[in-house]
């Protein structure tokens, strides 16, 4: 499985992720969503690198030209709520993708920091054959993110799934590598991060992603 890592040198996703992860700047909420927008449009492009192009002509007022034309269906599935900007960024880009929703939440047992990841709704196309890309911010044990995808997977199996997030950790990339099919998966991240607390939220991370984006919930 391929992970690709867009932190691995330095590049305009630093200077978004240091405001990101800023407790001051994380204040402006409006930067917050906006940010992390950008970065779902810097993705769809690198990531856009990978997809299948086909060769066309193109008519301009002045004659023809050799051109090439996205080739690939692709569906941009994204787990509510933290990951709404974040897929208007790589739809901004990937503008003709078809759109997937998946509610996925973390339901505490009680007395403790256990908890397990319900699914409650889903929306979305037919998959099958196609390029699914899954959207989720925080990939912190990357449970929610499998569940996503089983859930997905009731509507056909894609051709690919690239695993899209902002903040990735060892353990989740580890989880993930493991309960999604090698051969056909790619983990993109902004950054890496190498440690959970109790709670299951990522160190350094930049905290709830939902409520620095939405406001908080009860």
């Amino acid at each position: 499985m391929e992970i690709i890592n867009l932190s691995s040198q330095p590049s305009l996703v630093s200077q978004f992720m240091a405001e990101l992860r800023d407790a001051h700047v994380q204040r402006d909420r409006l930067r917050f969503r906006t940010n992390v927008r950008r970065l779902g449009q810097i993705m769809a492009y690198e990531m856009s690198r990978r997809l299948r192009f086909k060769a066309a002509r193109t008519v301009t007022p002045l004659g023809t030209a050799a051109t090439h034309l996205l080739d690939d269906q692709v569906v941009l599935a994204t787990i509510l709520r933290a990951g709404l900007p974040f897929h208007e960024g790589f739809l901004s880009y990937l503008d003709n993708a078809e759109n997937a929703f998946v509610s996925a939440y973390r339901k505490y047992r009680p007395g403790g920091d256990d908890f397990d990841v319900h699914i409650e709704y889903i929306a979305c196309p037919p998959i099958g054959g196609k390029t699914l890309v899954i959207a989720d911010p925080m990939l912190a044990t990357g449970a929610s993110m499998e569940l996503a995808y089983r859930a997905l997977l009731t509507k056909g199996t894609p051709a690919h799934v690239h695993v899209a997030s902002i903040i990735a950790t060892d353990q989740a990339i580890d989880f993930v590598s493991r309960h999604l099919p090698a051969e056909s998966t790619t983990i993109w991240t902004c950054d890496v991060d190498h440690q959970l607390n109790d709670h299951s939220y990522i160190i350094p991370g930049l905290g709830d992603a939902g409520d620095l984006l939405y406001g908080k919930k009860e």
